[in-house]
């Protein structure tokens, strides 16, 4: 049973040419409220978590943000009923998965909200989704830190011929599920010491960065 203050068949329709937001500013915030709206997609966020779409789980919801801006940058009416059944086929193609709630509708729906709000230089949904979207990865990113302090979990300090290599696949799987963008060791600074010119007088060097 469909949530009944969402009627599915409500539609948007340019005038002329397709219902992409002529100005950069606009459109930028629209693109970014449709992505805040993917990511509060719990059904999705369970999928991508689980990496039930595979190794690349975090791109195909990107993907999947980017299928759903381009309903809007391609056709010239778009009603909720369309963005509902794009996500779902986006859930059953990319993550083998049957959703049988009403989430992908109100999703549709919130994104349908923006898009009308957008139009009218509206941004305060678009900001408020983006605000708890930083806030969850804070906390995320919080809980990461603790749990790499916490003396009762396994550390791999002890074996230093594998540090480098564990630590390197340790945050690169936090990247992908969690977008936490830690960095490398071996991307710290190489100071390769004082550079003296012909004069006697010493340079101050750029600090270079190994690749990561």
């Amino acid at each position: 049973m469909q949530p009944t203050s969402i009627d599915p068949n409500e539609y948007v329709e340019a005038a002329e040419g397709t219902l992409q937001f002529g100005d950069q500013a606009q459109q930028g915030k629209f693109e970014l409220g449709v992505c805040m709206a993917i990511y509060k997609w719990e059904e999705l966020a369970t999928a991508v978590d689980n990496n039930w779409g595979g190794p690349q789980s975090a791109d195909k919801r990107d993907w999947i943000s980017g299928v759903v801006i381009d309903l809007f940058t391609e056709n010239k009416i778009v009603d909720i009923q369309l963005i509902e059944d794009t996500l779902l086929y986006a859930m059953a193609d990319e993550f083998d998965t049957e959703v049988d709630n009403d989430s992908a509708l109100e999703i549709g729906a919130l994104v349908f909200k923006l898009y009308q709000e957008c139009a009218q230089e509206k941004y305060d949904t678009v900001d408020a989704l983006y605000q708890a979207y930083q806030e969850k990865q804070a906390y995320r990113a919080k809980h990461l830190v603790e749990l790499q302090a916490d003396p009762n979990n396994p550390s791999d300090s002890d074996d230093d011929s594998d540090d480098d290599e564990e630590d390197h696949d340790h945050h690169h799987q936090h990247d992908n599920q969690g977008h936490l963008h830690t960095h490398h060791e071996d991307s710290m600074d190489v100071d390769d010491g004082p550079v003296v010119d012909d004069d006697g007088f010493e340079l101050v060097q750029p600090k270079r960065k190994g690749r990561r």
